[in-house]
This record gives structure tokens, sequence and C-alpha cells, in this order.
């Protein structure tokens, strides 16, 4: 019999384990990262995470409870979910996952591509806008399909094809 693994780490005084408690589950960091991108409605969660339902009910009310995430009414009726200061503060967390896995996990490039909105510069891992030589914020940045998204299989469905347009992050989707 296997025993399920604790959500927190109660004893634990590193904070690196207590920021786990908010972001380490699995579908987490995907969720964040596509709010980031412009996701913020349910629906468009669940058609391009491929998540299923009650998992993502879970992690948003987890993000929401953590402060993360906090809900605002949408234009057609519906809650959607905007990261809050404190998840956009998760911004170079993200960004460096992403180029840690673009490193690794890629042979032919990024699979997307960060630019500063006021100058077209390239925006590295590191923040810097090439261009101006300014460390740029999550909501200056537009983000561009790279060449290693190529590689990937396209999926068709309306919020992937907005995620695969160039867009201002942090942006909804409409």
């Amino acid at each position: 019999m296997t025993m399920a693994l604790p959500k927190d780490y109660a004893d634990d005084r590193c904070s690196l384990a207590r920021a786990l408690e908010v972001v380490g589950e699995r579908w987490t960091l995907l969720i964040v990262r596509d709010a980031f991108f412009g996701v913020r409605r349910f629906g468009d969660f669940v058609t391009h995470l491929e998540i299923p339902r009650a998992v993502l009910t879970s992690r948003l009310a987890a993000l929401v409870e953590a402060g993360v995430l906090a809900p605002e009414p949408g234009p057609h009726g519906h809650d959607e979910y905007a990261l809050t200061g404190k998840g956009r503060d998760l911004w170079p967390v993200v960004r460096s996952l992403l180029a840690w896995g673009d490193e690794h996990y890629s042979d032919i490039g990024p699979r997307r591509v960060f630019r500063h909105a006021d100058d077209d510069g390239v925006v590295g891992p590191d923040g810097v806008c090439a261009g101006c030589g300014g460390v740029v914020d999550s909501a200056d940045l537009m983000v561009a399909p790279g060449p290693g998204l190529a590689a990937i299989p396209a999926k068709e469905d309306p919020v992937s094809v907005a995620l695969n347009t160039p867009h201002r992050l942090l942006e909804p989707l409409r």
C-alpha cells in the first residue's frame, strides 16, 4: 500500500519548500504560464492544457486562495482568472523554466521568443532587452512563436491558435 504525499512542508523552514506548496503540484505552473500568455477563462484553460475539469477547479481555487490569481467578472458573465501582483512576481521563475526547457529539451531553438513591446528588442531569460539594455517588466513583453515551436504538431483549437500568434503578455485572449 502506498501513502499519498503530503501537500505541504509544514516542518520545513526552507522558502523553496514553502513556495512549492503554492506552485509545486502538477499542472499549477502550466496554469500560471498560460495566465501570463493571456488565458483567463476556465474553458480556455481546459482546452489548451487538456486538463481534467476537476483538477483545474482545484488548482484555480488553490491559486486564488494563495493570492496568485484573482477571479474577475468576464465580458460574458463568467468569472475569469487574472494574475495578481503576487502572481506576476512569478514571471522570472516561469521565464527561467521556459529557457531551461528550451536549452535542454529543444534541438532547434526556443519555442517562444520574447520581445520588448517598446523597441522590439529580444529579451533574454535574464529579462534584459538586447535593444535598450533595460530590464523589461512582463507587462511590456511581446511573445511570439520561436523556431522550436515548429517541431511540435500544431493544435487547431482557437486558444492554441491565439497563443501561437504574436501578442502582449498578460493581455486577455479573446
